[in-house]
């Protein structure tokens, strides 16, 4: 699909154009660590140079042609004055259209400049320079060879993977029985514990605007990996979207501060660049269910660096009370989004597959996605500030789903139900 550049001329940039002027070197290597095109800061700065020559050339054009107005208003114009006005016109007929040519191609590679990563955060090419921060929960200790999720709650008739992807393709699922049933029950379990903490929750839309994948910094990457519709929008990945865009264009008030959102939605991502991985089971699908957490904080990085190790607690909490073992994983640059300061990544022990798998992220911005949507607040000394985002994944499914299975297994082939679930659904074993 077509981005629609035009359409965000008016939008704030996405980093302070003061920062990139006076660490330029600094934004080229984010870039250069986040495996991007270090080249897009040295382009932009020649375009912030033009606009910068040409903003007071038209600026000055047009105090004259405007003194000159009032210079003859009421009166008829001698020839002197109007062989001046056709010149001020003519220079603004060919100056106006440049400027406004080299703004909109400011503005459009002003998208293309990632975030500068925090200072603690490991330099690396991909998934192999993440760090394993610490590991939590004992994993299963089962006497027999534990079973993959799919065998599993196939045997058991609880999925169905070869009907769905008739139906509907690749990377296609029904949920049947009681594991779908278990799926709404760690959805209330989990959205409860969320408002618990203070939390609002939401049904958020889930078509969105081209523009609000774009300023919450899903483009311009990774555009290409939502399902887009006839309307020129596009299936939400993830409530992450909607939320953060809630206030767009909004000023609060710092004692409004901290906002807390969760939101339940259905997510669409197309996995482009996931062929032949996870082929098998309900890991990576083009359809799931997320709840998502997303807070508004002050313009204040130990304050962001709070909240955010708060929401990464909040995640844990569930995935203690629900028995299963995991490990925190701190991402490296390379395997960190463009717009992202810092990450998180919780990954899950997957027992029938022998490793730790992905189930969680955890990352705030700072004041990256508050500029491209302009979400403001009035501070208590009067100053207008971008507040920060932060965003953390609370439980999505169906992977919590296969890691209850493949941990939850007997010995028979059953699956028994987490303790912490048991109110919700009224059973021991799943199918029984």
């Amino acid at each position: 699909m077509a981005i629609t550049w035009l359409i965000y001329v008016m939008i704030s940039p996405m980093l302070d154009i003061q920062f990139i002027r006076e660490n330029a070197e600094v934004v080229k290597q984010a870039a250069i660590d986040k495996q991007l095109n270090p080249k897009v800061v040295d382009e932009l700065l020649v375009l912030d140079d033009q606009r910068r020559q040409l903003i007071p050339e038209v600026e000055q054009l047009r105090k004259a042609a405007n003194d000159l107005q009032r210079q003859i208003k009421g009166r008829k114009p001698t020839p002197d004055e109007l062989s001046q006005g056709k010149e001020l016109k003519e220079q603004l007929r060919q100056l106006e259209p440049k400027l406004k040519e080299v703004e909109n191609s400011f503005r459009q590679k002003l998208y293309f400049i990632p975030n500068v990563p925090a200072r603690d955060v490991p330099i690396g090419q991909d998934e192999t320079g993440n760090q394993v921060v610490r590991r939590e929960g004992a994993k299963p200790d089962f006497d027999f060879n534990p079973q993959t999720h799919d065998d599993l709650l196939a045997k058991l008739n609880l999925l169905d993977t070869k009907r769905a992807v008739k139906i509907a393709g690749h990377r296609s699922y029904f949920l049947k029985g009681d594991l779908m049933l278990l799926e709404q029950a760690i959805f209330q379990f989990a959205l409860n514990k969320m408002v618990d903490h203070g939390f609002t929750p939401f049904a958020v839309p889930l078509i969105v605007r081209e523009e609000a994948f774009q300023n919450t910094g899903y483009g311009p990457w990774g555009m290409e990996d939502i399902f887009w519709t006839q309307d020129e929008g596009g299936l939400i990945g993830t409530a992450e979207v909607p939320l953060t865009a809630y206030h767009q264009g909004e000023v609060l008030k710092e004692e409004d501060l901290p906002i807390k959102m969760v939101g339940l939605s259905p997510c669409f991502r197309r996995e482009v660049g996931s062929y032949g991985k996870d082929t098998q089971g309900i890991f990576r699908v083009h359809n799931f269910t997320k709840l998502e957490q997303v807070v508004y904080t002050v313009a204040d990085e130990q304050i962001t660096r709070d909240w955010h190790t708060k929401m990464l607690g909040f995640a844990e909490e569930i995935l203690r009370e629900l028995g299963l073992a995991y490990q925190v994983v701190l991402m490296c640059t390379g395997d960190m989004g463009a717009g992202q300061r810092f990450k998180y990544d919780i990954e899950v022990w997957f027992p029938g597959q022998n490793k730790y798998r992905e189930t969680h992220s955890d990352s705030y911005f700072n004041d990256f996605q508050a500029r491209r949507l302009n979400i403001r607040y009035q501070a208590k000394d009067g100053t207008v500030k971008y507040v920060y985002t932060i965003n953390n994944t609370v439980i999505a499914s169906p992977r919590i789903l296969a890691a209850i299975a493949e941990n939850y297994q007997t010995k028979e082939g059953r699956i028994k139900v987490p303790d912490a679930l048991k109110p919700y659904l009224n059973k021991k074993f799943l199918g029984a």
